[in-house]
């Protein structure tokens, strides 16, 4: 630190972050006050004559009245996504972290092993699991849980277990990170108080793993609250989430300023949440 104080002197901290702001100001910044201003504007435009910003607040009435159902089916299958997530990946989490022993390494590039194939392709896979003369549905009906004429496609589930896929390390490895950190030294001492592994669990384990808790649920719910790739490849019509609308309106109807102000009521909704969530989570810290 010294010598970058010859180098630039008494504002040598401002000099490191500079290249950072100036990215955040080209690309999120002026980008979001472009989404903002667009989605005050008179939809009368088009974007080849540009849009007139007129202050149009009318534009988010209009869109909440429109496609709140999409909203809500947006929040909520993200947000059983997102426990599904949690469930799942706070037990595989927990093996890395305290069971695998020399496998630990191995399997945490499994973890991430998804990440080096397309999005897309990870998803049109499912298409192919759970297609309607798949293993899994042929299975399923000689059980007798499906109909003859049931299907997985083209349903929630098919969305839901999608999106709980694909956004399964997103929870995964800050879980792991919180509970990696947690002294095994703790468990023993409890156990050596009579602690019973629920006791265990309830009193130090799920207390110091809360951080990765937080982390992990916020990095799955967010991007699975806009997604609208799982949706549209393994749902219907009746399953399309918020994202779906979004796109559409931005690429075939292109009616930009309802587009930009569906975008920012998401936004805002979703910061709302997360504010409520880290401070009633007891992890204030975060923010």
């Amino acid at each position: 630190m010294d010598s970058l104080q010859r180098v630039f002197g008494k504002n040598a901290a401002y000099w490191l972050i500079g290249p950072a702001a100036l990215w955040l100001a080209v690309f999120f910044a002026f980008p979001m006050l472009s989404l903002l201003t667009t989605s005050l504007s008179d939809p009368a435009g088009s974007p080849i004559t540009g849009y007139t910003l007129t202050w149009r607040v009318q534009n988010y009435i209009e869109v909440l009245g429109d496609y709140w159902p999409y909203m809500m089916r947006s929040l909520l299958y993200a947000g059983i996504a997102t426990l599904l997530c949690l469930v799942l990946g706070y037990v595989l989490a927990y093996a890395i972290a305290f069971k695998a022993g020399r496998w630990k390494t191995v399997m945490l590039v499994l973890v991430i092993a998804p990440f080096f194939t397309s999005f897309l392709v990870r998803t049109l896979s499912w298409k192919l699991i759970l297609a309607d003369n798949g293993f899994i549905v042929n299975t399923l009906q000689t059980l007798h849980i499906l109909g003859e004429d049931g299907r997985l496609l083209a349903t929630p589930f098919a969305v839901i277990m999608g999106l709980t896929y694909n956004f399964l390390p997103f929870t995964i490895l800050p879980l792991y990170t919180s509970l990696e950190k947690i002294d095994p030294k703790l468990n023993e001492a409890a156990a050596d108080l009579y602690a019973s592994p629920f006791q265990r669990f309830t009193k130090i384990v799920w207390p110091l793993s809360l951080p990765g808790v937080v982390g992990g649920t916020l990095l799955t719910f967010i991007p699975a609250t806009g997604d609208y790739i799982n949706a549209s490849l393994l749902g219907s019509p009746n399953t399309q989430m918020v994202g779906n609308k979004i796109q559409q309106l931005f690429t075939t109807a292109n009616d930009y300023p309802h587009a930009a102000a569906l975008s920012v009521l998401l936004m805002a909704i979703i910061v709302g949440m997360v504010l409520v969530y880290v401070r009633r989570a007891g992890t204030e810290e975060l923010l």
